[in-house]
């Protein structure tokens, strides 16, 4: 399927856009990046979606900067500042984009490592979400100093189904803290919780750089096929 893909300004905010050709509703996914940021890989993984037939946009983090453009100590430092209420309140606004001007009947969102985090506390705070996919995502129990809420205790509001990609040897995220997020999300009233472990795999497997680990890479080739069957099922 064509696809038209661009940077797009939403509001006071830069975006990138994917979208199959011709197609002026139907589903939607709102991309929410790991440290790379808007790089070369978060938008093959939007325009892949949008191939499919969905509409992706894809937030993005640190305003500009990404690995195409930064080394990923500097994109560190940036992530080191970002606000969890300014960045939920712009991710509002992009499925706001989404589910308005863009016509997507219905809208799910995924995350890769700080992006999974989001995924989360986005899920718990907007139902409209047809779905939350989160890979690796960084949700130690232990709260960083810039984060203002536990993606762990939050979860269990999210009434979305859910997906959740965990790699064993996450050096981000003890096993206990997995733990702790799929009990939570298991005690849920509503909402599927699917939760797929990978031994060895580390944390960011999914990331292109990290992939020459053949553990990393196995993870990732059972993993992301099976995110886009559960995306399809999600957002049909």
């Amino acid at each position: 399927m064509d696809i038209d893909a661009s940077q797009v300004q939403v509001g006071e905010q830069s975006a990138y856009l994917a979208r199959p050709v011709g197609v002026t509703a139907g589903p939607g996914m709102l991309l929410l990046p790991m440290i790379t940021g808007i790089g070369e890989q978060l938008r093959a993984w939007a325009d892949e979606l949008a191939g499919r037939g969905t509409t992706a946009l894809v937030w993005d983090p640190f305003k500009g900067r990404s690995t195409d453009n930064s080394t990923r100590d500097e994109l560190g430092d940036l992530l080191g500042g970002l606000d969890d209420d300014t960045a939920l309140t712009e991710q509002v606004a992009l499925l706001d984009h989404l589910l308005g001007e863009l016509g997507c009947t219905k809208v799910g969102t995924v995350g890769w490592c700080l992006g999974g985090r989001f995924a989360l506390l986005l899920g718990a705070r907007d139902h409209r979400l047809t779905n939350v996919v989160a890979f690796h995502p960084t949700v130690p129990s232990e709260l960083r100093p810039n984060h203002s809420y536990d993606a762990i205790a939050d979860s269990i509001n999210i009434t979305a189904p859910v997906l959740i990609a965990y790699p064993g040897a996450d050096a981000a995220v003890p096993v206990a803290d997995f733990e702790a997020l799929q009990t939570a999300l298991q005690s849920r009233d509503t909402g599927a919780t699917i939760t797929q472990f990978y031994p060895g795999a580390a944390h960011g497997y999914t990331d292109r750089s990290r992939q020459s680990d053949p553990v990393n890479a196995d993870a990732y080739r059972l993993s992301w096929p099976q995110a886009l069957a559960f995306i399809d099922a999600t957002t049909a």
